[in-house]
């Protein structure tokens, strides 16, 4: 490979990286966690940002993932990729997890989260994959 080659493949990498974005719902308690501020979901989500500073990930927060009986949620998305929703999260230990997968995916050359390598909350706590906008599912 050529040192070009190298340069517009690293230069992929962080456009991509910077095209991921990590959506973590900050309004999250989980069923019978107290009305305490901040809530869960919103420690959360400022653990996540400061877990992604340097990564080129962006964290952004939302008010409502629509996934209340699964809480703590999260969904990470890529342009023109698959979006992927997680559940279960721990406001104390999964922001670095958020991070990993949202890094794992924004290298993947096929545009889905790879299994491999993806951290085990990432994999346990899966709700739903979403297609992209323009996606066409290829024909038998």
């Amino acid at each position: 490979m050529t040192l070009t080659a190298i340069a517009q493949d690293d230069e992929r990498e962080i456009a991509v990286q910077t095209a991921t974005t990590i959506y973590v719902c900050m309004t999250c308690r989980r069923a019978g966690d107290p009305k305490a501020d901040p809530a869960p979901g919103l420690r959360l989500a400022l653990a996540t940002s400061r877990a992604a500073e340097g990564t080129g990930v962006t964290v952004r927060r939302v008010r409502c993932l629509a996934n209340c009986n699964r809480g703590l949620s999260a969904a990470i998305r890529r342009d023109g990729a698959w979006t992927y929703v997680f559940g279960g999260l721990d406001p104390e230990r999964d922001a670095t997890a958020l991070v990993e997968g949202a890094v794992l995916f924004a290298k993947a050359h096929d545009t889905i989260m790879p299994w491999r390598g993806r951290p085990e909350v990432l994999k346990r706590g899966l709700i739903a994959r979403v297609p992209p906008i323009d996606f066409e599912e290829e024909s038998e």
